[in-house]
């Protein structure tokens, strides 16, 4: 039903700034919350920043304290602020539902490269 196009990413050195966008084809509001997900080649997909269903935030600790999610509902859009990037944040992208039951398809991704 609702479709997910990722954008923002790109090439960027260790200790750079990235802003991901999430641009949803409909309301971002559900009973699922939202997140985002990361896969490095060879490795399953990882959920490294979401809402809650209470409305908070949730961060993998890998990205805690550089990495901050934030939505605008009214766009139909989410968004990650991606600050102190590392080589390891080397993956592309994707946000989708935060809970698996609401997952139903996978948009394209965008691709991070830190390396320098």
């Amino acid at each position: 039903q609702v479709q997910f196009v990722e954008s923002g990413g790109g090439l960027v050195q260790p200790g750079g700034s990235l802003r991901l966008t999430c641009a949803a084809s409909g309301s971002i509001s559900s009973i699922y919350p939202m997140g985002w997900y990361r896969q490095a080649p060879g490795n399953q997909r990882e959920l490294v920043a979401s809402f809650t269903t209470a409305g908070s935030k949730n961060y993998a600790d890998s990205v805690k304290g550089r990495f901050t999610i934030s939505r605008d509902n009214a766009k139909n859009t989410v968004y990650l602020q991606m600050n102190s990037l590392k080589s390891e944040d080397t993956a592309v992208y994707y946000c989708n539902y935060a809970v698996r039951a609401g997952i139903r398809n996978w948009g394209r991704g965008t691709q991070v490269t830190v390396s320098s």
